[in-house]
This record gives structure tokens, C-alpha cells and sequence, in this order.
């Protein structure tokens, strides 16, 4: 269901449009992203890289005449937090800051909303001084201040005994849960727990869940932007219980723990449909789960929400709006291929088109789309998909990766006999795509003839701009020239670090995209006829102004997105 547009929306749009930050049509596009996605319109803006939160802040306040504060950044003792439980903050979108004698400090996402003051002023039995902050800002906020999961994990912990420790095979599967409802479950604290872990997983926007089983302990890891982070450890002695839970959610066999297993569940989480893709393996010290979340709320098919250099998306642009030919995304699992793939598609989306993909698995449904997951137990491979598509009269196709020969020729041929295809493959740039296709067996004239841009992909993670700070002194001239600088970025050069704080956990908050485009040019194609090596090609597509991965990297330094480090972590040198 989509989200209505409330009194405050309306207000904010108001405010928003006599201060002149949004346009007409951006208002329109965070107004439209709002309510799709089920987000307060402060958070759409904010998302949606309109306004930075910090200057929605100030603003807020000045329309208010009220003291702005960054709720984050306080921790008010637990006597002032007990005055409003979690619950009703929640309702009313409030923190408590202070109290001093019977004046209680509020931060308030609505300044503007006197009869929900009137309201919190009767519900705390205290006077209200409000003080505005964000609504994103108040909701992770509320997060940190109250800690409700980790407390839940000690209680479930000490209150559980050897004989919940076994799961039977039952038909568990949850199709809606929220933390608050644990409080008052009666569902066991194993399936309490295994709950738990995955829904802090979706609080913190996890891409996998890691359940990993050690000789004397479990640790939980999340990874978060890329990067695995530890979190709660549960007894070794749970351990088995939660994977049965786990299994028994995904539809596997619980009493199998000799060989991998493969399931898929959803849950509807605070009106969030999510699927989870789960991989059970046999360890020394029991099974590993890996839960990998895809949440369609959070994906934003736009190409220009994806960072891409301006050549790049030019590039990309023109190549997906060709009436035939081959588009190929390149990168590691992880690299956010399939991201690029379903924005392309949703960029030349028509109804006028038969479009058709075969994937493996289907990660995210797209209206208008006819997508098709890939049964290999069934015979159902990418190649005998592809034949059938084929005769299903497409214009475009996108195939979810080309695994082998028997793929790439009937692709090939496809894209040769006027539709225009989409597809992934696993090498470390874009000129070594084209010599992988010729590696699997693919005539290099077909090759040629075939592709039309091939564009190689990493994702970086984004530098917090709460508490980013300036780098002093600078790394030494020839370092800097070492990892790829040039001498003209040298000149007033500002670098930024990461230190860290409440919101990000770490420095870094968000990913964007690596890429470099390599659109097939005419000299190039003589080169991949004539047996050049992905040197060679390389070598023609920079002095074509490819953009390689590293320097796109390193001008996202330069322009303070993210550090040196990242990028030497995420890219190879030239």
C-alpha cells in the first residue's frame, strides 16, 4: 500500500518550494518516492540527494523559530527516557532530550503540530520545550537511545533452557513480524531469537546475514556497505536450534547437516515485503547460514541515481537504446551488476516492447517485465531458456549471466538477428570481457560484431558526511602519484578521511558506483578481430576516453566522496 500524503508532507513541500532547494519536478520525483517506498517526504529528499539533512535541519528550525539539535548526538540518562517509552515516541516521532524540574526538553520531527504537544504534555505529566530535529534523524535516534534488540537478546538468552533448545519441522513461516510484537509472542525464544537476528539485519540495511559456527562460540556478522561487521555472539549451545529455524523457514530439510543446501523465504517486515536467498553449508563445527537480503524498497531504478560519470552514462544510454546488439555489466558478485541491468531495463521500458529475462534467481520483480527463474534441476538452464525465449517474439532480453559457451552463442546470435541484449559476466574490467567471450569458445568476429559497450562495475563505499574530516597533513607527492593521481589533481588538493560517529559506525554511510564504459568503436572492432589482447584493447579505449576504474575512483576522492583507501580497496591500478 502506498503512503498517503500527511499534514506535515504538505507543509515541508511549502517550506521546501519557498526556500527554492527543489524544483518542480524534483519535488514531484521525491513526493512520487515517498509514497511508493512508504517513507516520511523529509527522508525522501534526503535520500534522493536533494537536500543534505544537516541544511533540512536548519531550515525546519528557522520556519519554526525553534533551537535546532542533531538528536544523534545525545544520549539522555535513563530516568528522562522512561518518562516516554519507545512505543510512544515511535507514535508521536519525539526523543527526550532532558529534564530539568518539571520542564521536559522534546526533539520534535512536527514543531508545527500543537495538539501533539498538548497531547505529549498530558502523556509525561511535564512541560514541553521543543526543539526540532529530523524525522530520519529522531528514528535513528530512537534506535540508539532505547536498544530494544540487544536487550531482548540477554532476556531470551537467560531465560531459555536445554528443552528449547530442539525445533521440530513444523509450517513456521512468518509472513509478518515487527520487533514490538516479540514483547508479547508466544513463540519460543529460539524463533524469537533467529527473528531477532534478522530483523536487526533489515534495521541496519544489511546486504547478508552471517550465522557462523566456531569450535567454542556463533558469531552473527553483517555486512554492511561491502564490508562484514561482527555483531551479537549467541551461545554455542543455541546453534543448532537457529539453523533448524532458519531451515524451516526456507523450506529445507532440518535433519540434512552432511551436505549444502539452497532455500528462499519472504517476510513482510513493518510493510516491507523482503526475500532472503539462503545457503546452508557443512562445517567442521556445524552449519553456516548466509542470509542474503533483497529488499525491493530499497532499490532505486534510475540510472541517474546510480553515480555514473557523465561519458559513462552516455555511453550506457545510447548502448541500451540501440534497436539491436549486446550490453554487457562486468564486475564481482556484489558489484551491484544486477542493479545497473534492472535500471537499463527500466530505462527503455515500453509497452510497446516484449520484453523477457531469465535469471538465476530472480532477485527483484519488475512490472511490465516477464521474467524467468532459471531450474536446473529441472533442465530449465540459462540455454534452454534462452531458446524458448527466442521464440517467444522479444525485442529485448536480458540474461542474468553468461556461464558458458552454449549461452554466450545463442546470446550472440540473438543479438545478431535484431534484439538488443542484456547481460553479466565475471572478469575485472571492460576490455578483458571481450577476451573472455573468445577464452569460452565465441568466433571473435561474432564478438565484434556483437557487443555494442561493455561497462565494468564496483561499488565504493561513501564517506559519512556527519564526520568526514579534512586530511592534514596530505600523503606524500609520490604516494599520491603511485596509486594514480596526475600532477594537475595535485594542485589545491583537499582529501577527506573517515573517522566515524553514532549514525555511520564506522566512517562510511552508503555505497556508489565504480564503473568504466567501453562502448565498441570501430577501431576497436578491428582490433578484436585481428586477435588483439585486452591490453591492446584497453590501450585503444583509453585514448578513446575510457575512464578506467581506478580514476574513476580517484576523482570521487577528489571530489570528497570517499578515500584513497577505498579505492585502492575496490580497484586495481592501471
Amino acid at each position: 500500500m502506498s503512503r498517503a500524503i500527511t499534514t506535515f508532507d504538505k507543509r515541508l513541500r511549502s517550506i521546501l518550494t519557498r526556500a527554492s532547494l527543489l524544483t518542480e519536478a524534483e519535488l514531484a520525483s521525491a513526493t512520487e518516492f515517498s509514497m511508493q517506498k512508504n517513507v516520511p517526504l523529509s527522508q525522501a529528499v534526503v535520500a534522493g540527494e536533494y537536500v543534505k539533512e544537516p541544511e533540512l535541519l536548519a531550515l525546519l528550525a528557522r520556519e519554526a523559530r525553534l533551537p535546532p539539535i542533531d538528536v544523534r548526538k545525545i544520549s539522555p540518562d535513563d530516568a528522562v527516557k522512561e518518562i516516554l517509552n519507545e512505543n510512544v515516541a515511535k507514535y508521536y516521532t519525539v526523543v527526550p532530550v532532558s529534564k530539568i524540574g518539571d520542564i521536559l526538553t522534546l526533539a520534535v520531527a512536527n514543531p508545527f503540530d500543537i495538539l501533539k504537544l498538548d497531547d505529549l504534555k498530558i502523556v509525561t505529566g511535564c512541560a514541553i520545550r521543543p526543539v526540532v530535529s529530523t524525522e530520519g534523524m529522531i528514528a535513528e535516534a530512537i534506535d540508539r537511545v532505547y536498544r530494544q534488540g540487544e536487550r531482548m537478546v540477554q532476556d531470551l538468552i537467560e531465560n531459555m533452557d536445554d528443552s528449547e533448545m530442539e525445533v521440530k519441522d513444523e509450517n513456521a513461516e512468518a509472513e509478518e513480524f515487527s520487533i514490538e510484537e516479540f514483547q508479547n509472542s508466544e513463540d519460543s525464544p529460539v524463533i524469537k531469537l533467529a527473528n531477532l537476528v534478522i530483523y536487526q539485519g533489515i534495521r541496519d540495511r544489511v546486504s547478508d546475514i552471517h550465522i557462523e559456527p566456531y569450535e567454542k562460540e556463533v558469531k552473527v556478522r553483517y555486512r554492511i556497505d561491502g564490508v562484514l561487521r561482527e555483531s551479537m555472539a549467541p551461545p554455542k549451545k543455541m546453534h543448532n536450534a537457529i539453523i533448524s529455524r532458519i531451515k524451516i523457514m526456507s523450506g529445507l530439510d532440518i535433519a540434512e547437516r552432511r551436505v549444502p543446501q539452497d532455500g528462499k523465504f519472504q517476510l513482510k517486515v513493518d510493510g516491507r515485503q523482503i526475500d532472503f536467498r539462503v545457503s546452508i553449508l557443512p562445517t567442521v563445527h556445524g552449519e553456516k547460514a548466509v542470509l542474503r537480503l533483497l529488499d525491493s524498497s530499497n532499490l532505486s531504478l534510475n540510472l541517474d541515481k546510480l553515480g555514473f560519470e557523465e561519458k559513462a552514462l552516455k555511453d550506457v544510454r545510447k548502448a541500451i537504446t540501440t534497436p539491436y546488439g549486446m550490453f554487457l555489466v562486468t564486475g564481482p558478485t556484489g558489484s551491484g551488476k544486477s542493479t545497473t541491468l534492472y535500471s537499463s531495463i527500466n530505462e527503455v521500458l515500453s509497452p510497446e516492447d516484449n520484453i523477457i529475462t531469465v535469471e538465476d534467481p530472480v532477485e527483484y520483480q519488475l512490472q511490465g517485465v516477464i521474467q524467468v527463474p532459471v531450474n536446473v534441476k529441472r533442465g530449465l538452464t540459462f540455454a534452454a531458456a534462452l531458446r524458448s525465449i527466442l521464440r517467444q517474439d522479444p525485442d529485448t532480453i536480458m540474461i542474468g549471466e553468461i556461464r558458458d559457451l552454449e549461452t554466450a552463442e545463442i546470446a550472440i546470435k540473438a543479438a545478431l538477428t535484431g534484439h538488443l541484449v542484456f547481460s553479466t559476466l565475471h572478469t575485472n574490467d571492460a576490455p578483458s570481457t571481450i577476451t573472455r567471450l573468445v577464452d569460452m569458445g565465441v568466433d571473435r568476429f561474432l564478438v565484434a560484431s556483437s557487443v555494442v559497450c561493455v561497462v565494468a562495475q564496483r561499488l565504493g563505499r561513501r564517506l559519512c558526511g556527519e564526520c568526514k574530516r579534512l586530511m592534514d597533513p596530505l600523503p606524500p607527492r609520490e604516494r599520491l602519484l603511485e596509486v594514480g593521481f596526475v600532477e594537475e589533481d595535485l594542485k589545491d588538493m583537499k582529501l577527506y578521511e573517515a573517522v566515524g560517529c553514532n549514525r555511520c559506525k564506522g566512517g562510511y554511510a552508503g555505497r556508489f558506483a565504480i564503473l568504466e564504459s567501453m562502448p565498441i568503436s570501430e577501431a576497436l572492432r578491428r582490433i578484436i578481430i585481428n586477435g588483439g589482447s585486452a591490453i591492446e584493447i584497453k590501450d585503444q579505449a583509453v585514448k578513446e576516453r575510457m575512464i578506467s576504474l581506478r580514476r574513476c575512483g580517484l576523482l570521487n576522492v577528489l571530489r570528497g566522496k570517499t578515500t584513497i583507501e577505498e579505492v585502492l580497496r575496490s580497484t586495481s591500478g592501471d
